[in-house]
């Protein structure tokens, strides 16, 4: 697991942001399926006085610990608690 979790983490570091959370991986046939919370656009919502936004992605990756797959299923902010589907 330890892993997959790193793989996770170095691929938002070098393509998006740093992962916030990573509240879940779960094994599938061919790999993994992971739920990514990452800080959108901090800067920007500082600027502004408002609160962080988080992005919730789901990443799937093979059996490799290779990103395969991701999109970010939606926007919260950052106190907020939410349910995935």
């Amino acid at each position: 697991m330890k892993d997959t979790l790193d793989a996770l983490e170095q691929f938002f570091r070098e393509h998006l942001a740093p992962p916030h959370k990573i509240p879940s991986v779960e094994p599938e046939e061919e790999g993994f399926r992971a739920l990514v919370e990452i800080i959108e656009e901090k800067d920007y919502m500082r600027k502004f006085a408002r609160d962080e936004m988080v992005g919730v992605y789901d990443v799937r990756l093979n059996s490799e610990n290779e990103v395969i797959s991701y999109s970010r299923r939606y926007l919260k902010h950052r106190g907020d608690t939410g349910q995935w589907i």
